[in-house]
């Protein structure tokens, strides 16, 4: 397991080589992204970031830099529910498949899963057969964790 530190320089990595920065203001949110367990709001983060660093960002800067933290492949944007949570392939070097979300609707824990291409195909060729064309990735799968299906039964 990778310290913070690699994985925000391997982040810092992944921004230069797309021609941009990895500001210090951006770091911080990833930062506090990486140390979460389970997907925060932007307001959570204002809180967060508040708690660490002293001071609270406005909601409209921190929306800029979860927006380009999602654009640049290092974090995901959970649209049912407006929260945002850190990719957990930031530090890889391989190909990586398509980002399935699990998210438990008991517990709100999300736990990031790859998909295989090709059934992300199908879903698009069944699409297809519609007219529909799937817009966005990652794919959100809400149900129960098993941590939370396990403390149903007991």
């Amino acid at each position: 397991m990778l310290s913070t530190q690699a994985i925000i320089e391997k982040a810092s990595q992944q921004c230069q080589l797309r021609g941009e920065r990895l500001t210090p203001k951006r770091s911080r949110i990833l930062q506090l992204l990486l140390a979460s367990v389970g997907p925060k709001s932007a307001y959570d983060l204002i809180a967060d970031h508040d708690r660490k660093y002293g001071e609270s960002p406005a909601a409209m800067s921190v929306y800029r830099m979860l927006n380009f933290l999602v654009d640049a492949g290092l974090a995901h944007r959970l649209a049912t529910t407006n929260q945002f949570m850190a990719c957990a392939h930031i530090a890889c070097d391989h190909v990586h498949r398509v980002p399935q979300l699990l998210i438990c609707d008991q517990c709100h824990h999300a736990e990031e899963i790859g998909l295989r291409s090709d059934l992300m195909d199908q879903l698009q060729h069944s699409a297809d057969a519609s007219g529909f064309r799937i817009g966005s990735s990652p794919l959100e799968i809400h149900g129960i964790c098993q941590r939370c299906s396990e403390s149903v039964l007991n």
